[in-house]
């Protein structure tokens, strides 16, 4: 398992909660993806993360195909190759479509506008979408977890799942692959049935836009319940309450070059709490600038994988429930 600041990864026994949600993600996504596996060293996020995917792109409604391409598209906004390629792998075996192809279907290629669009708030595309409102919960859902998985890829993991990454080889690898997760992609998801992981929450008002699809509500109330628990565990009141006023005010466009966006919302802030504000500023709205240094000098302060995994799903999570309120 090659993910990037993460020092150590315990045995998973079988009855707990880590190895009941990796039994469900082996059987109904296919294996062991390591999107889902990062999150291992704090089990509560590893559900969480786990029910909100399975509930919106495995079992929600609309097409698997469709909800496919709103993964691939939203990661390429997001200039995240891993997801690009892990997304174009399955969307390969649901359609028989490549990313490329499905862009110019003229059903699929609305649905991919849509999702490329969610950057952009003012968007017209955003208040017309081709799914219906039975399905919106199910690729709203899809989208914000991709804003949320992009994130955390981009920082701790490498350029693609895949062993080649151009040309005749990586096409070869993409169909293997394709074909590898073809029977968990056709295999039958009930509804719900990941929501017994986690005890049950209220759905914060900001997620409302999931409140139509039971199942849903439920993955993403459970989902956001724990990543404030781990964003209480891993980043001060002070932190989270910086990152979320900018949050706020936040219209999906790419920050600076330089950091001056956020050193003044930090300059107050001394030693281990700018260390920690500097990620958390960095990990919402620049993932791509989370650097071994970033990394190293937070891990000082706060050592501990499960710390640093906690401080990136909360702040990532926070750009990606943002994003979610605008669509």
């Amino acid at each position: 398992m090659s993910i990037r600041y993460i020092k150590s990864f315990q045995p998973v026994a079988d009855e707990s909660l880590s190895g009941k949600i990796l039994s469900q993600v082996r059987k109904e996504f296919g294996a062991e993806v390591e999107p889902f596996t990062l999150h291992s060293p704090v089990p509560e996020l590893l559900a969480g993360v786990w029910m909100a995917c399975r509930e919106t792109l495995l079992a929600g409604e609309g097409t698997r195909d469709a909800k496919e391409l709103v993964a691939a598209a939203v990661s390429d906004i997001n200039r995240c190759p891993y997801c690009v390629d892990a997304h174009s792998i399955m969307l390969l075996e649901s359609s028989g479509h490549d990313y490329q192809d499905a862009l110019a279907d003229s059903g699929l290629g609305k649905i991919a506008a849509w999702a490329s669009a969610t950057l952009t708030p003012d968007s017209p595309i955003l208040h017309a979408p081709t799914f219906s409102e039975s399905e919106t919960p199910a690729f709203i859902g899809t989208a914000v977890f991709f804003h949320y998985i992009n994130r955390m890829v981009t920082i701790l993991l490498g350029q693609s799942p895949l062993p080649f990454s151009s040309g005749f080889p990586k096409k070869v690898s993409l169909h293997f692959a394709a074909w590898f997760f073809g029977g968990a992609i056709r295999l039958g998801k009930t509804q719900g049935a990941s929501l017994d992981l986690l005890p049950e929450a209220i759905l914060p008002d900001d997620l409302l836009w999931a409140k139509s699809s039971l199942p849903i509500a439920g993955a993403f109330a459970r989902f956001s319940e724990a990543v404030e628990h781990a964003g209480a565990r891993s980043l001060s009141e002070e932190v989270r309450s910086a990152v979320c006023k900018s949050a706020g005010n936040w219209d999906g466009s790419n920050p600076p070059m330089n950091n001056g966006w956020f050193e003044n919302d930090i300059a107050h802030m001394q030693g281990a709490e700018k260390a920690a504000g500097r990620l958390a500023f960095l990990a919402a709205f620049a993932p791509h600038k989370v650097d071994e240094t970033t990394v190293r000098t937070f891990s000082e302060h706060f050592p501990g994988d499960d710390i640093l995994i906690s401080a990136l799903a909360w702040s990532s999570f926070t750009a990606a429930r943002r994003i979610g309120s605008w669509l």
